[in-house]
């Protein structure tokens, strides 16, 4: 071998390919690169007999981008004849199996650079198929049948898993009650509560609805079923019916999140109610109230002197004693599940529920209608002490998701959001690795 040829070669990595440089070229919009196979096997794929060399043919795959531009190999491959009179083949062509699939317009390698670019990189298909010089729907037709085929074409996926995490997710933006634009997001939280890694996406199934969830769980084997001991949830009745049905040795866990962020609403309304009471309008700036709305959902630990000083100033006014009861509790909540100590914890929260469940005035309509919704589902918020599950990891990726739907410029396929969805989550990057 020449050493340009050599170098070209190093350069180009063509060698994992099998194959060698014999030349290339600049077009007006690719890099061509002609090639070889590195040896001829004259082996009939059919006989196993070596057969007679009889011409080459030329066949044109695109492979990774040089320096920026687009690249089409040329391999001129040898065709043999079979000696064997009795063997079915006449005719072949050496194989290159390793360099790409039967009647593959890609290469292998290219295939998983798609794969990781869309997963790693979160690129747009349209700049995956723009740096590569084809079309959208050869990148899109890829990765979609990739990610099937990676996920739900092998189902040892969920092995392992133990605990899940269900969650909501607007899917696109839609008009009108009946509009489909909500999905269920299941998760996997197992590497979370064993420490071993991050949270990974299962599946997504079209509506949020008992349905949709014991329809997802009724699909899975009885194993699956009787492996996952934990579903995390918020606070929405039908997923915990489902899991409920489908897995009665579950243990369903209400994500902290959600239940402060249920106690903000309610601090939030009552802050409103008294506003509204004693000055007659909605919050302005200047209005006691309306200028530390953000000082009561902020956590004690972390409120500035100047803060404490202007809440202080507040809640010596005695028409402001409603929210100062509620900022009270909401505060109470927030520091049983901050508490590094989990017993501590799940003691102070079974106490703070208790004294909302009752015996709060009339008054404090806001505040009583925490303590019954709470105290409704105390087992569950309590279980989160027991577990430390939370859908916190379920959010992060919803947070993915709908960066996925920004550089996408939207969907209207769920077949297809589901199976990107899959990719730009992070789920399969060890198996696109691995391709």
């Amino acid at each position: 071998m020449q050493t340009t040829d050599l170098v070209a070669d190093t350069i180009c990595r063509t060698v994992e390919l099998g194959v060698t440089i014999t030349g290339a070229a600049i077009g007006e919009k690719f890099t061509h690169i002609d090639c070889r196979p590195v040896a001829e096997d004259p082996t009939c794929p059919k006989c196993r007999q070596p057969g007679r060399l009889r011409d080459h043919i030329s066949r044109v795959l695109t492979d990774l981008p040089i320096v920026g531009h687009p690249t089409r190999l040329h391999l001129r491959l040898p065709r043999f004849t079979c000696n064997d009179p009795g063997c079915e083949v006449t005719v072949f062509r050496q194989s290159i199996n390793k360099v790409a699939v039967p009647k593959a317009t890609l290469t292998r390698r290219t295939a998983r650079w798609i794969l990781q670019r869309l997963a790693l990189d979160k690129m747009s298909v349209s700049a995956v198929a723009k740096a590569l010089g084809v079309s959208w729907n050869v990148v899109n037709s890829l990765a979609l049948s990739t990610a099937a085929n990676l996920v739900h074409g092998q189902p040892e996926h969920l092995d392992g898993v133990r605990v899940l995490g269900v969650d909501e997710h607007k899917w696109k933006h839609g008009r009108g009650q009946g509009d489909p634009s909500f999905v269920t997001v299941i998760v996997d939280l197992t590497p979370v509560i064993d420490g071993l890694g991050p949270a990974r996406l299962l599946d997504m199934v079209a509506g949020r609805s008992t349905a949709a969830l014991s329809t997802w769980l009724g699909a899975r084997d009885q194993a699956f079923r009787d492996r996952v001991k934990i579903v995390s949830m918020d606070g929405f009745a039908g997923y915990h019916t489902a899991a409920k049905d489908v897995l009665p040795q579950a243990r369903t866990v209400r994500d902290p999140f959600h239940v402060v962020h249920l106690a903000a609403e309610k601090l939030t309304v009552c802050r409103q109610r008294v506003q509204q009471i004693t000055l007659g309008h909605r919050g302005r700036s200047g209005d006691p109230l309306y200028g530390v709305k953000r000082v009561l959902l902020t956590r004690k630990t972390l409120r500035t002197d100047k803060q404490k000083a202007r809440l202080e100033a507040v809640f010596a006014d005695e028409n402001h004693i409603d929210v100062e009861v509620t900022e009270h509790i909401y505060q109470d909540l927030v520091a049983a599940y901050s508490d590094p100590d989990k017993r501590a914890g799940k003691l102070a929260m079974f106490k703070t529920l208790k004294r909302v469940k009752t015996g709060v005035p009339k008054e404090l309509a806001e505040l009583a209608q925490l303590g019954r919704s709470l105290w409704k589902r105390r087992k569950e918020i309590l279980a989160y002490f027991d577990t430390g599950a939370s859908n916190g990891p379920v959010e992060a990726i919803n947070g993915r998701l709908e960066h996925l739907r920004g550089i996408a410029l939207g969907f209207r396929n769920l077949e297809h959001y589901i199976l990107r969805s899959l990719i730009h989550s992070g789920q399969l990057r060890e198996r696109i690795n691995a391709l």
